[in-house]
């Protein structure tokens, strides 16, 4: 049975005061830590180049593509740091320039989200509304995304709309990590970053989207307990697939102004609460998510 309980029951003014504060040296640690990874990506495989380090670095940096987006998707919310003109500054340029993502392109789009989530006019509807699927369709899904024939569509997609106006951050990002890459005389190492984009980032999409509204109760329901999902998640999935909090996403669509680095604190409020009560809205790791995905 459905709890009714209200959030005013679980959490006080001082409560959410507590939680809404921005840090600006906690977002700056955070958005150092993922570019750091990023480097140690392309570092570890120049130094010892050989198969392992290359499937090793590809994975870490596919994880910290994502990592980007969501530093970029928090930017975007202006709940990172504090500052409106920083989170637009840092967003666009340190974070969504890289992955070829505009910040004030992707707000829009996003507020659209949670402005209708749980409902059909909800823009990110059209990834997940199949779900829950065949275990022969998804496996079909996941082949597409390893042997790259969802990245290589998307990339060509991208560059068929490529624009100097729009797409000028992007350009510029690349061309400066080429011109580092050859001045430490391995410009071959960039092929790290499309070997990242292109095998292993779209399977990462794939398994947050699922994870987040895929396997939701109810995807036509306004609450975020019914139209949203959290996992919970190992310190290798933080690293590879669920990176900067991202899969507490029921805490997130509950609270978008809550940085993303007191979500867990959330999390842990609602649940003492019993927020959670009476819901399926929690997973216990990925496999748990492909489970919840197969009809």
């Amino acid at each position: 049975m459905k709890n009714d309980i209200k959030l005013s029951e679980i959490l006080s003014k001082s409560d959410l005061s507590d939680l809404r504060r921005k840090s600006n040296l906690r977002a700056a640690s955070i958005l150092a830590f993922n570019w750091a990874l990023l480097i140690a990506s392309f570092v570890v495989f120049i130094v010892w180049p050989n198969l392992v380090t290359f499937i090793l670095s590809t994975l870490v940096l596919a994880g910290r593509q994502l990592g980007l987006a969501i530093l970029l998707h928090e930017c975007a919310h202006r709940s990172f740091f504090q500052g409106d003109r920083v989170n637009d500054i840092v967003g666009h340029w340190l974070c969504g320039s890289v992955i070829n993502t505009s910040i004030y392109a992707y707000r829009d789009y996003h507020l659209k989200h949670h402005r209708h989530a749980g409902t059909a006019d909800d823009p990110d509807q059209v990834f997940v509304e199949k779900y829950p699927v065949e275990r022969a369709s998804l496996k079909r899904k996941i082949i597409r995304d390893i042997s790259g024939q969802t990245g290589i569509r998307d990339t060509l997609t991208k560059l068929k709309q490529f624009n100097w106006r729009d797409n000028h951050p992007w350009a510029i990002s690349h061309g400066l990590m080429i011109l580092v890459l050859s001045f430490a005389g391995a410009p071959w190492a960039y092929l790290l970053w499309w070997a990242s984009e292109l095998f292993v980032f779209p399977l990462i999409v794939r398994l947050r989207q699922i994870g987040e509204h895929g396997v939701a109760e109810d995807r036509h329901d306004r609450s975020p307990r019914m139209n949203t999902g959290t996992t919970l998640v190992s310190w290798w999935e933080r690293l590879l697939v669920a990176p900067n909090y991202v899969s507490y996403h029921v805490e997130h669509h509950q609270f978008a102004s809550i940085p993303c680095y007191r979500l867990p604190t959330l999390h842990h409020k609602l649940k003492a609460g019993g927020y959670f009560e009476g819901y399926d809205c929690i997973a216990n790791g990925y496999a748990d998510v492909l489970k919840r995905a197969v009809a």
